[in-house]
Parts: structure tokens; C-alpha cells; sequence
């Protein structure tokens, strides 16, 4: 598999149109679309999303937020981390290494990573050694998130 490349999506009608093959499209595309028309945001500006194209087709995606250390209730020692979610592989491309490529561009940031996985993804998040924190319930909400830790962070003991 030779480089993959991986780049900040811009947010343009084309970008937009292109998530349309994404199943997991909704609000955060609609809000974007809706910005766009309404020259909220300027054409091409930098989205919190980072795909792979092949020519001239979006074939993989994630959104990655930075979250900011006060509202990290995962890690120790507190620190900022990474939220990433939507993370998709369009299923012709699936299995050839880019969902693997996208994570490990995220952990590329050696920020601790939370995701919320979707049914079914538990063992790719598995291979890409994320871990399940122990469950507790004001904190995770009906989630079922999965954490990465860099060298040196560790889960936050809830316990205390």
C-alpha cells in the first residue's frame, strides 16, 4: 500500500456534495451546507474533517476536534485530547488500509484520542489499540467511548 495521503478537507459545495456518499451524513454536513449559503464561513475554508482521495473521489473521512483540557474527564494527567467521530471508509475501499492510515494520522498529534465507535467497529478500534475506559454513567451518557493513550497518559481512575 503505498502513501496514502491524508489532507484537511476544505468546506466547499464540491467537498459537501462529495460527503453525500458518506452514511454517516447529518447535522454537522447540514450545518456546513446551510453556513456555505449563508456566507457564514468562506468558501474553503478548513473543516474539522481530514479525508483520502483517490483522483478525484473522497473514498475515507474523519472529523477531529480538539478538546480542550478542562473538559477532560478521560485522562491522566489532564491534558487536551482528541474527539474523533465519523470516521468512514466508502465500503469499495474498505479493508485496504485507509481507516487504519486516518487513525494513525489522528495519533500522529500524540494527543490522548476518546471516539464513540459505531456497533459492529469494535474490532478495528481493537487492532488500532483503543481501549474501553471503565463505565461511568454521568460521564459517558448512553456512549460506549473507547480511548487511545499516548506514552505516558493513562486512564483517569473515576474512582476516587
Amino acid at each position: 500500500m503505498g502513501n496514502i495521503k491524508i489532507e484537511n478537507l476544505l468546506i466547499n459545495f464540491k467537498t459537501l456534495e462529495k460527503f453525500k456518499r458518506f452514511r454517516e451524513y447529518g447535522n454537522q454536513e447540514l450545518t456546513m451546507m446551510e453556513d456555505l449559503e449563508n456566507k457564514i464561513i468562506e468558501n474553503n475554508s478548513k473543516s474539522p474533517f481530514y479525508g483520502i482521495y483517490i483522483g478525484d473521489n473522497l473514498i475515507a473521512r474523519m472529523s477531529l476536534y480538539e478538546v480542550s483540557k478542562k473538559y477532560d474527564f478521560y485522562f491522566e494527567p489532564s491534558q487536551d485530547y482528541l474527539t474523533l467521530w465519523k470516521l468512514e471508509v466508502l465500503p469499495d475501499y474498505q479493508g485496504k488500509g485507509y481507516g487504519k492510515a486516518l487513525v494513525d494520522f489522528a495519533k500522529s498529534f500524540n494527543l490522548p484520542i476518546k471516539t464513540s465507535p459505531r456497533i459492529n467497529s469494535h474490532g478495528f478500534w481493537e487492532k488500532m489499540h483503543f481501549i474501553k475506559p471503565h463505565y461511568e454513567m454521568e460521564r459517558d451518557l448512553g456512549e460506549n467511548p473507547l480511548l487511545w493513550l499516548p506514552e505516558g497518559v493513562e486512564e483517569k481512575d473515576t474512582k476516587q
